[in-house]
């Protein structure tokens, strides 16, 4: 069990008893929309931005504290723990990171209130993985910032009053900005629907005008800080698998303790009950392996490491889909219908080991940190 403080403790209580006597009724029933009254009611109790500055109307705790969120809230609402934590480890972290005095003022209050969103555009449709290659540019003309390109895959357009977007700067390197999605210039594309019954966008840009303070990174050595602060999102991204997982595990347990095959539950067969011990050793590795990462990030001031994380983040995306097809395995066909949760938790758990970083990058920050480093010692 994970040595909690007090505040932490009473963190998991408020949110689990929130979860379960307000998230849990309409939880699978969103159908890909995001959870705007599950959002509200997180922000009226502070939990919105639970990691963003106090100043900021952020909750002033630590990325740890909105892990233990994620994992508490998504093992009853996967759909809420998505927009919390698209909405705390994701776009509104890289503006308190990054961003200037008037871009946090203006863009985090919002979103900790739970009446905006911000989305993060990177992907464009030639450049996925391989962010070298991105075409959108931000341009100068007379003193001042023109944007220019497409992106595609974008989460929460809909929802977002602006975006985070990756962008070439004249100098050649890559940079951040704030784009406003009502700024003139932009054209929404089509919209995508995923797996999960989730919405994405595909967007133009042709000369957005970019005010000097939405300007969040630009130069290599900012950019470099900026991509090691990707490790955030990618512990967010193992904290929020590791939800999926548990809502999955929980979901079968209870039904396997009910169910009953020849005289018996079905949980008494011993090749059912040793299916639950594989599955919760691989949960609470992955676990482990996201609590260290986050843990020793802030006991050492800094972003997680990028080896940590990495293993994390690949780890965390093989187990979920592990253990939810595993509890889907249990339940038989009734797990495999339309409308059922495993059915639902087996189409959004694909996600994890695409988004924040797939699983062949994931190895290849693995290796050349080991080719590099080695791995660490004890001390």
């Amino acid at each position: 069990m994970l040595n909690l403080d007090d505040e932490q403790r009473m963190v998991v209580q408020m949110l689990s008893e929130l979860a379960e006597n307000e998230f849990a009724d309409r939880a699978f029933q969103w159908d890909g929309e995001f959870p705007w009254e599950n959002i509200e009611l997180l922000a009226d109790q502070g939990f919105m931005g639970i990691n963003l500055p106090e100043e900021y109307g952020g909750g002033g705790m630590t990325e740890f504290e909105a892990i233990l969120a994620l994992e508490t809230i998504g093992r009853v609402c996967p759909d809420t723990a998505n927009a919390l934590y698209g909405q705390s480890m994701v776009t509104p972290r890289a503006v308190d990171m990054f961003g200037t005095e008037a871009a946090k003022e203006k863009y985090i209050p919002p979103v900790c209130a739970g009446e905006s969103a911000l989305a993060i555009a990177i992907s464009e449709p030639h450049a996925g993985s391989d962010a070298g290659a991105m075409d959108t540019r931000l341009e100068e003309k007379d003193g001042d910032y023109y944007l220019s390109g497409e992106k595609i895959w974008v989460s929460y357009v809909k929802e977002s009053d602006a975006a985070v977007v990756w962008a070439r700067f004249p100098d050649g390197n890559l940079g951040t900005v704030i784009m406003d999605f009502d700024a003139p210039g932009i054209e929404i594309g089509e919209h995508y629907e995923n797996m999960a019954g989730h919405v994405q966008t595909h967007f133009f840009m042709e000369d957005v005008p970019i005010p000097e303070e939405n300007i969040l990174v630009q130069g290599k050595e900012a950019l470099k800080e900026q991509l090691k602060a990707l490790n955030w999102e990618r512990c967010g991204s193992s904290a929020y698998a590791n939800a999926i997982a548990r809502c999955a595990y929980d979901h079968a347990l209870a039904y396997a303790k009910e169910r009953e095959q020849f005289d018996q539950p079905i949980g008494e067969f011993q090749g059912m009950r040793w299916k639950f011990a594989d599955m919760a050793k691989e949960l609470e590795a992955s676990r482990s392996l996201t609590y260290r990462a986050a843990l020793n990030a802030e006991a050492q001031g800094r972003v997680p490491d990028r080896l940590e994380t990495s293993i994390a983040k690949l780890y965390s995306g093989e187990m979920v889909e592990y253990v939810v097809s595993e509890a889907l395995q249990a339940f038989g066909s009734t797990g495999y219908q339309q409308d059922h949760p495993l059915e639902y938790l087996y189409r959004l758990q694909r996600s994890r080991r695409i988004a924040a970083g797939t699983d062949e990058i994931m190895k290849n920050n693995v290796a050349d940190e080991v080719f590099g480093n080695g791995l660490p010692d004890l001390t």
